[in-house]
């Protein structure tokens, strides 16, 4: 029962004049499309380096859209009537 698929995923980035950098992570599974959004600011002592905003900004976008994958999941799973997380026993060796 093997299975393949392909997701796409698209990332922009913004830099507006004040230093703030936004990024918009798009992930399109073919049936649903995520955004994931995130944000960096460089503080106004420090030196900009439009690099570090991009890597800040879209690691923040790909932390979100991570989240929202767990919790579609989660939902999904629920859905199938499986015990809640919350109340699952942990996996692994007892310590």
């Amino acid at each position: 029962m093997s299975h393949t698929t392909e997701w796409k995923v698209r990332l922009h980035l913004f830099e507006d004049d004040d230093g703030t950098t936004k990024a918009h992570v798009v992930l399109d599974t073919g049936t649903t499309a995520l955004t994931g959004r995130g944000t960096a600011h460089c503080h106004p002592v420090d030196t900009n380096v439009p690099e570090i905003g991009d890597e800040l900004a879209a690691g923040r976008a790909m932390s979100n859209l991570a989240h929202q994958l767990l919790n579609a999941a989660e939902h999904d799973i629920q859905g199938m009537g499986a015990v809640p997380v919350s109340t699952r026993r942990p996996a692994g060796w007892p310590m």
